[in-house]
């Protein structure tokens, strides 16, 4: 396992958690290659320009407060580190649990950044 690959992991994804909560996705762009894929079960963006245009559901919510849990990241070889996480949306009003589910994320990761991101549910 690269040392600095999943140090580039665990950032990454601290960050991803960070941006949901707060809807600065302009915070993930300098982790990711001009190339990247964005896969996710709705959609799949392709580059950068892609990326910033279209990755707009991540915004902060406004009835919900969203808390991230990563889970156990593994290297899988070739850059690739797949990581659990653990998504639990609480009432604003109240701070009771409204839902929760969880989430599979692979990441490439080729020269310091991230070349793929993929969430399966």
């Amino acid at each position: 396992m690269s040392a600095d690959d999943l140090e580039i992991a665990g950032q990454f994804l601290a960050t991803l958690a960070m941006v949901a909560k707060t809807g600065e996705r302009k915070l993930l762009y300098p982790f990711l290659a001009s190339d990247v894929e964005w896969v996710m079960p709705q959609c799949a963006l392709i580059g950068i320009d892609e990326v910033r245009e279209q990755l707009i559901w991540i915004t902060e919510p406004e009835s919900f407060d969203l808390e991230f849990e990563a889970t156990g990241l593994r290297d899988l070889g070739d850059g690739r580190i797949v990581s659990g996480e653990h998504e639990t949306s609480l009432l604003k009003t109240t701070g009771e649990p409204a839902h929760a589910r969880d989430h599979r994320i692979e990441l490439t990761i080729r020269g310091g950044k991230i070349g793929r991101y993929e969430r399966t549910s």
